[in-house]
């Protein structure tokens, strides 16, 4: 069995990391490239870096933010946020990120999946999807939770895949900041719709929720923000507890 991934993410804004509750209310939390290389030592096995607010105000990645962050990194670095064009992905890849993650731009213009793909490799591209529950299933939502794409999350899941995504980053905007747990059911169900990894995004509070998401929600790897930025917990006491449930993880030395 494949080790399972634990994943520490952070959300920007101007600049500064930030976290709220199912997309609100956000507070500061620090600065990305000390909270990235703080949390690399701490044991999380790769960094997100999600420029939540440049899709909503039209303009590209920070950058120099980007840069910043990738100095301080020995382990894989995703950036988003921003990216609307192969070019946009090659300047962020300059700067110093492992992979892309792009979400509305992809919506807009699904060919993107794949022209970025042609230049970088599949590997180098991961889907964001942040999801809201319905009476039917599940419903996409693009411009950071702002806006319904108008799509059903399993039948995007599945395009994604097929235009040439390598991974998908599944929010459940539901759970997102209330560290109540993941959406194990809605994680299931993108996890057996497709072949590609998917990351589980949205409510971990505690270790238990990972060794949940990844038995029950069938997720390759979890992601977490505001337990990590606020000192709740680190990625090396999550592995130890989940390595305790017979759960692949790569321990730090």
């Amino acid at each position: 069995m494949l080790t399972k991934r634990i994943i520490a993410c952070l959300d920007v804004t101007a600049g500064r990391v930030v976290k709220g509750v199912q997309f609100l209310d956000l507070v500061d939390a620090g600065d990305p490239a000390e909270l990235a290389a703080r949390h690399a030592a701490a044991g999380a096995d790769e960094i997100v870096l999600l420029d939540i607010t440049a899709t909503h105000e039209g303009r590209g990645t920070l950058l120099e933010t980007v840069r910043r962050t990738a100095q301080r990194l020995f382990i894989p670095f995703t950036v988003g946020g921003g990216i609307r064009t192969a070019d946009d992905a090659a300047q962020v890849f300059d700067a110093g990120a492992d992979k892309v993650s792009i979400n509305s731009a992809a919506i807009a213009r699904p060919e993107l999946i794949g022209e970025i793909g042609r230049s970088f490799g599949a590997q180098a591209v991961v889907v964001a999807i942040d999801a809201r529950r319905t009476v039917d299933g599940a419903e996409v939502f693009i411009n950071g939770g702002r806006k319904p794409a108008g799509r059903a999350l399993l039948d995007w899941a599945r395009e994604a895949e097929d235009r040439g995504a390598g991974e998908i980053l599944l929010t459940s905007m539901d759970a997102d900041g209330t560290r109540a747990g993941f959406d194990c059911e809605l994680t299931a169900l993108v996890s057996q719709a497709v072949q590609i990894p998917v990351i589980a995004s949205g409510g971990a509070g505690t270790a238990e929720h990972f060794a949940e998401v990844f038995l029950v929600g069938k997720a390759d790897a979890a992601l977490a923000a505001s337990i990590f930025h606020f000192g709740i917990a680190d990625a090396r006491t999550l592995k130890e507890v989940i390595a305790q449930r017979g759960i692949p993880m790569r321990l730090p030395c």
